[in-house]
């Protein structure tokens, strides 16, 4: 029992890859995608500040680092298959917490157990910190599958994880950081010249002039 078990495990998260299954040009860790959400989250975070908004940044980056870690028992499900149904993504989160609960259990010392309990939780919630990991999620998605498709991978899922990830994040448009990144970076990101270039730029203006789909 002891920490030295959870410091080993980040490295096992560096050995996880997103969207198995599926041809890539670059590979992406569960590990770098959760850099990349507190990356992300802390500009969010930022743009929020600047707009009148308390932000609690201890419970902002600790939510982001840690949002996947349970992937680490499970790796990372094909998104078709985790969300076909309602009840089978409850089911996978219902393992999930369940294995993080184990593993805690388990490794942790008792008197850390409660405060990383409440950090490997679901950090998704109607707060702003939550509402702020919801879409930093996103845009590490959209940014993902906009990679992809900058490097002419033919995979058609690259375009439907775009529109889907985009769409999602248009729901928080009352957010401040939300509104700057659709009417500054999107702009930045479809003006730029890519193979793409006219597909891209067709569903993200059909999308922020319609809303997401139904």
């Amino acid at each position: 029992m002891g920490i030295h078990k959870y410091f080993q495990s980040l490295s096992d998260l560096e050995g996880i890859f997103r969207c198995p299954g599926v041809f890539k040009y670059q590979e992406h860790s569960v590990a770098s995608h959760s850099f990349k959400v507190a990356t992300i989250a802390q500009f969010l975070a930022t743009v929020e500040a600047r707009n009148g908004k308390t932000v609690d940044w201890k419970t902002m980056y600790e939510r982001a680092i840690n949002h996947d870690y349970s992937e680490l028992f499970t790796g990372d499900i094909k998104t078709p298959v985790k969300y076909a149904l309602p009840k089978l993504r409850e089911l996978f989160s219902q393992v999930e917490g369940s294995m993080t609960q184990e593993f805690l259990d388990k490794e942790f010392p008792p008197e850390f157990r409660k405060v990383y309990e409440e950090r490997f939780k679901e950090g998704k919630d109607s707060t702003l910190e939550g509402k702020i990991l919801a879409v930093a999620d996103k845009i590490d998605l959209l940014y993902e599958a906009y990679g992809e498709i900058q490097k002419g991978n033919p995979e058609p899922l690259f375009f439907q994880i775009y529109k889907e990830a985009l769409a999602s994040i248009i729901k928080f448009k009352d957010m401040a950081s939300v509104r700057y990144f659709m009417d500054v970076m999107l702009n930045e990101m479809i003006n730029e010249e890519i193979t793409s270039h006219a597909i891209i730029k067709s569903i993200t203006k059909k999308l922020l002039s319609d809303g997401p789909a139904n």
